[in-house]
């Protein structure tokens, strides 16, 4: 997900996630700077709160204008972002709990997530037969396992996203191409590393909507 070295801090690889998603920027504010730190001494992984910007920027893109930033400040990602702090606690409470059977057998997010995905899967597969026989196959291969990590779920479904672009009709993908291609502000500043990630952001977002998974 980063070119940032193995020992990078939960700082620097949540700025580095934000400013991607976010499409443009060098640095974030210092209140922004403030809202980081105080995640930080939490404890909570990184992946937890890459999940809460990513869901942030996904919502935010519809309202963005062409050429502005997906999000213009990490404090946008607040609401989101300690949601999922919040999920993340609770699991890790039900998970030590001898109280509770049922929180003692609760699914990782990974799981949840799989399953949200395949369910979905399964209703555009009946909504859109055209589709049923990409489908089918992606998940006896691709979404045939749980991924085991944040990464590994983001990389299977950036991969099951864009199987099905190429599923569309070349007219409708060119459509989703050009909407989700615009102009990023400061984008001379960005790396290539950055640009990549927040275009395959942008262009994801768009084939979810158009193919209803939003809520996968």
């Amino acid at each position: 997900m980063s070119l940032l070295p193995e020992s990078a801090s939960f700082e620097e690889l949540v700025q580095d996630y934000f400013l991607a998603i976010r499409g443009s920027g060098l640095m974030l504010s210092a209140l922004d700077v403030e809202l980081l730190t105080s995640w930080a001494t939490q404890g909570v992984p990184f992946e937890v709160v890459a999940r809460g910007i990513a869901r942030s920027a996904e919502k935010a893109l519809w309202d963005a204008r062409p050429g502005e930033p997906v999000l213009r400040s990490l404090r946008a990602c607040r609401k989101q972002v300690e949601a999922e702090i919040k999920k993340h606690r609770e699991r890790a409470a039900g998970a030590g709990s001898e109280n509770s059977r049922r929180a003692a057998k609760a699914r990782t997010w990974e799981e949840l997530r799989h399953g949200q995905l395949r369910a979905s899967l399964e209703r555009l597969a009946e909504a859109e037969p055209v589709l049923a026989p990409r489908i089918g196959l992606l998940m006896e291969t691709v979404l045939r396992e749980v991924p085991g990590e944040f990464a590994r779920m983001e990389a299977q479904e950036t991969l099951v996203g864009m199987l099905l672009l190429r599923a569309l009709p070349f007219s409708e993908r060119l459509e989703l191409w050009r909407s989700a291609h615009g102009e990023d502000a400061d984008q001379q500043y960005m790396s290539f590393r950055a640009r990549r990630l927040a275009r395959r952001f942008r262009l994801l977002a768009v084939v979810r909507r158009r193919l209803g998974l939003m809520d996968a």
